[in-house]
């Protein structure tokens, strides 16, 4: 059957709008669609696709367990899954881990067992979650409105309840909302969809006070910002300040779709058996797909790189800036960078991400003011130079058709 992009307007439902050209085959950070043009990609199936396309370990992975098991349900474990834990435990502060399918399942997870853990600790009363203005953390009704983009959760009826939104970085604001009714803050460490947005140090570590003071979980959603992404293997370990409960997915999977949520062993045993479960979490081939990436990303050698190529993007985006000055800062960190355009530019985030892909680079945008990277952790120097050589040129066409 030949299907083409006009077949997704008569076969999906349109809560989305893909791009023109249909991708067809990856390897490493190079993508071919249908008519054989060739793309750099600079967008990592939303921070997703951690070692590029087709890495041949990952493969390896997927063709050895698809051999042995593919699902089982959780009325039994798998040696996939118990080895993966493990090794997340090892690399962590944490001491124990609940399977998803997705970042936002693993939210949902988080969410619950705070309310939970408080629920039994404290009592119904103690049931505020706090959480911040631009943050994402799902689509799933719960995650959604926790979510600090009401336009994302308008529009379906009551919502969750007990929920309230902060500012980013205003401890000021957090303190006046919490008290002893507060059961847990939920934060990303880098906000991705928001903007790009970095958190101030003094911020994170006032927030883990507050909740210390207050008894309250602190839940890191590290979704995007996890695995790599920052050059640390976590987030949280660039910013000294350790979470109750994190939630990774995204980039886990290398592609394969896993999410996992990580706790300690105290706070993890109010998840009693049947207080929530997954059909699919913990699934054999996600958990070994999972493992080979985690090893492979979990290396001094890798991360140290990240670090350098977000030092070769900023020097070839800053060069860019000065001959087109469209941006007003360069944003986020390690291999998630945002491109935040200056006021005369603003709502047009579409704009150079369009005009980028007619060039043959793919990239995001977060929100409609931010340009956003979020490729590949080992994608090689030379893709990044020319990628960017791509953007520039997409750059100068919006630029000049003012």
């Amino acid at each position: 059957m030949h299907v083409t992009r006009s077949t997704f307007d008569d076969v999906m439902v349109p809560n989305y709008n893909p791009a023109n050209m249909v991708p067809v085959r990856g390897e490493g950070s190079r993508v071919w669609d249908q008519e054989g043009n060739e793309y750099i990609d600079f967008a990592g199936g939303i921070a997703v696709n951690v070692l590029g396309h087709c890495h041949p370990e990952l493969v390896a992975a997927v063709q050895e367990q698809s051999q042995k098991l593919w699902h089982l349900s959780n009325v039994y474990t798998n040696e996939p899954a118990l080895r993966l834990a493990k090794k997340l435990n090892d690399a962590t502060f944490s001491e124990r881990v609940y399977f998803a399918n997705s970042g936002a399942e693993a939210n949902e997870a988080a969410l619950k067992l705070a309310r939970r853990w408080a629920l039994d600790k404290f009592g119904a009363e103690k049931d505020q979650i706090i959480a911040f203005n631009k943050g994402f953390h799902g689509r799933t009704f719960f995650t959604v409105t926790v979510g600090g983009q009401a336009a994302y959760s308008d529009g379906f009826g009551p919502k969750p309840g007990a929920i309230e939104h902060c500012d980013y970085n205003n401890l000021e604001q957090l303190a006046s909302m919490m008290s002893d009714r507060t059961c847990a803050i939920m934060m990303e460490p880098l906000q991705g969809e928001g903007g790009i947005i970095s958190p101030d140090p003094d911020f994170v570590k006032g927030v883990r006070e507050l909740c210390d003071k207050h008894n309250a979980l602190l839940i890191f959603d590290e979704v995007q910002s996890g695995v790599g992404r920052t050059g640390h293997l976590y987030a949280y370990m660039g910013l000294n300040v350790t979470p109750d409960i994190l939630t990774t997915a995204k980039s886990l999977g290398g592609g394969f779709p896993i999410g996992a949520m990580l706790t300690t062993a105290e706070i993890g045993e109010h998840l009693k058996p049947g207080t929530h479960g997954s059909t699919y979490g913990g699934n054999p081939l996600a958990c070994a797909v999972a493992e080979r990436a985690l090893d492979i990303v979990n290396d001094p050698a890798v991360l140290d790189g990240v670090v350098k190529k977000e030092a070769l993007f900023r020097k070839h985006l800053e060069a860019i800036n000065e001959e087109f000055d469209v941006f007003e800062e360069i944003r986020g960190k390690g291999m998630l960078l945002g491109c935040a355009l200056k006021p005369e530019y603003h709502g047009r985030a579409r704009d150079f991400m369009m005009a980028a892909t007619a060039e043959h680079l793919m990239c995001l945008v977060a929100g409609a003011n931010v340009i956003r990277f979020a490729p590949s952790l080992v994608i090689p120097d030379e893709d990044i130079v020319e990628g960017l050589a791509r953007f520039k040129r997409g750059v100068a066409a919006v630029v000049n058709a003012k």
